[in-house]
């Protein structure tokens, strides 16, 4: 309590004062840009990875548009040592995301480099994968995809820098026949969600669905 009342929560777009679980105030909520995305049915994110990969659904919270509150959110979550925001956005997922035609049988984020893990001292998807897990019943690996090489992040490149990520993942362990839901915080270009669900769909009958924070 003398905590709160010394360093108070402040909404991340405007700096009123907000409840501790709270990320945003109810003013600025409504500046989000929600996708409006339908799991269960044919989207713009699941339109997009089907250019990369077979899919079976997908669904995106947020757009990520430049400058919006929705980068805002992200790079506190990622770069702000705000962790619990992952927990936030997963609640707000739950609420708008349907599994009305069968739940995915597993849940896997995209695993940092052990480098970069160690550098932010978490990674930005599991309180995510771990809160969807709990709202929804469905079982988790955070281990089962391992990362090959570190690298600089995606958001501090220049677009045209941007490098091809085959072979980035390996498999820890053989999955099959499974459906895999595959999270990850933003699809921007999609190689690394593509690069991860030919990994998985290696394996004899697994398919794929994709869970994104945002979409680009």
């Amino acid at each position: 309590m003398f905590l709160n009342l010394l360093f108070p929560n402040r909404c991340l777009e405007c700096g009123t004062m907000i409840s501790a679980e709270e990320l945003v105030c109810e003013i600025c909520f409504e500046k989000i840009h929600f996708t409006h995305d339908d799991f269960n049915d044919n989207n713009l994110l699941k339109e997009r990875c089907k250019l990369l990969f077979p899919v079976e659904n997908a669904f995106a919270l947020m757009q990520f548009d430049k400058e919006s509150l929705s980068q805002k959110i992200i790079h506190n979550l990622k770069y702000g040592s705000r962790e619990k925001i992952g927990k936030i956005l997963a609640e707000w997922t739950s609420e708008r995301i349907s599994f009305e035609n069968g739940k995915p049988d597993l849940l896997v984020p995209v695993p940092l480099h052990p480098r970069k893990l160690r550098k932010r001292g978490y990674n930005q998807l599991h309180l995510f994968t771990e809160t969807i897990s709990r709202d929804f019943e469905i079982p988790f690996d955070l281990h089962l995809v391992r990362r090959n090489f570190y690298k600089k992040a995606q958001a501090k490149k220049r677009r045209e820098e941007r490098i091809q990520t085959e072979n980035i993942f390996s498999i820890n362990k053989e999955v099959t026949n499974k459906h895999i839901l595959l999270i990850d915080d933003v699809f921007t270009t999609g190689n690394t969600m593509a690069s991860m669900a030919w990994e998985i769909l290696k394996s004899e009958n697994n398919t794929v669905s994709v869970l994104v924070m945002a979409m680009d």
